[in-house]
């Protein structure tokens, strides 16, 4: 795998959700990332090797409750950049492969953990998904339409944007710090926190007096009639964002609806709902096949919704490729794009010890005790 990551090591420890896509991440970009499953963890993740969070990596089982499955994985870790982990605080440490040990191995080492609410607080040993985290942030209560319960944005703010993402801009950050200092650290990635952390513009926008606390009645949040998306003669919709000035005047102008009095006042809030319903009415009078004609390309900020089906298909993301086929199946595309080292396309993950053993042969394991563990199911 090439990209500007190759030449990166990474031990990741199976996970679901923001683990696997913080180590997506970082394979994607080039990095050698090899992951650990626990032999007996059944259920952990369904068909790993057809999940896509699960690309452009190596992975085999270990037997992590016995001695030799430990000092194996050490031994891994002590060739590692980054170690990734996303168990419940104290799992690590007792299973013996805690960051106080890690470290002593390897003092260059990132040892990256993801979990909800820290590894501190509270909080820190209770269960939870991506709908408690960032309930605790705000970011929840300030996702919804005017009058409805807080409406959760799939998994993509606390799993996604404040979990796996997160935690590999950390990670690669420590890097950097690690090849400076010639030290290692702990990455200590708090879901609540990366989501808060994303809430930001919002919560200095509430500081101002620019955003008041209640769900769909602001600027972004579906308040406004100038951002929000659309239902169309035929059932399906488009969106609109234009916030500034210049883009707002030129959909009137394209709607036909320029010389308005009431929709000259963008920003009157006291109209947003009278508006909206004038929208909603004048967006039902065409397709959005011939709305797309009319505004799509142009300066109004528009463009058509379109379903998971749709998306791989519109021109413009055919163009720059920003889905591709892997093993007969259409992905996103490794992002951002890097012009001086290019990421590879994804492959799918390549499973089985064979995977690995010529890593492990160069760590000092002979073939001999290799095949031993194998036999004695301490690898798989």
């Amino acid at each position: 795998m090439s990209g500007p990551l190759a030449g990166v090591r990474v031990v990741e420890f199976a996970g679901i959700g923001p683990g696997p896509f913080c180590g997506m991440m970082l394979a994607d970009h080039g990095a050698d990332v090899i992951r650990i499953d626990r032999i007996g963890a059944q259920g952990l993740v369904s068909a790993p090797d057809k999940d896509f969070l699960n690309r452009s990596r190596r992975s085999f089982a270990v037997d992590l409750k016995v001695p030799e499955g430990v000092a194996l994985v050490r031994a891994l870790c002590r060739s590692a950049d980054a170690v990734l982990e996303g168990y419940r605080p104290g799992v690590m440490e007792r299973l013996g492969l805690g960051p106080d040990v890690l470290l002593e191995d390897n003092e260059r080492l990132v040892y990256g953990r993801m979990t909800g609410w820290g590894q501190t607080g509270p909080c820190a040993q209770a269960a939870g998904h991506d709908i408690n985290y960032i309930a605790l942030s705000g970011a929840l209560h300030a996702t919804g339409r005017a009058g409805q319960p807080p409406t959760p944005p799939m998994n993509l703010i606390g799993d996604f944007g404040g979990g796996g993402l997160m935690l590999a801009f950390g990670v690669v950050s420590a890097i950097l710090s690690a090849r400076t200092t010639g030290r290692g650290q702990v990455v200590d990635c708090a879901m609540t926190e990366g989501s808060a952390v994303l809430m930001t513009m919002i919560y200095s926008l509430r500081a101002q007096g620019l955003w008041r606390d209640e769900r769909g009645v602001n600027l972004l949040d579906s308040g406004c009639h100038f951002y929000d998306a659309y239902e169309t003669s035929d059932g399906r919709f488009i969106s609109i964002g234009p916030v500034e000035p210049q883009f707002y005047r030129l959909l009137l102008e394209k709607l036909g609806v320029a010389a308005d009095e009431d929709f000259l006042a963008q920003n009157d809030a006291a109209r947003w709902p009278r508006l909206k319903t004038r929208l909603e009415a004048l967006f039902r009078t065409r397709t959005r096949d011939q709305w797309c004609e009319l505004l799509e390309g142009s300066d109004a900020c528009f463009a058509p919704v379109l379903s998971l089906d749709e998306a791989p298909r519109h021109p413009h993301n055919a163009a720059r490729r920003a889905f591709v086929p892997v093993d007969g199946a259409l992905q996103p595309a490794p992002a951002p794009r890097f012009s001086q080292t290019p990421s590879s396309d994804p492959r799918p993950m390549r499973a089985g010890f064979s995977e690995v053993a010529s890593t492990l042969a160069e760590l000092g394991y002979s073939a001999e005790w290799l095949s031993e563990l194998k036999t004695r199911n301490v690898v798989a």
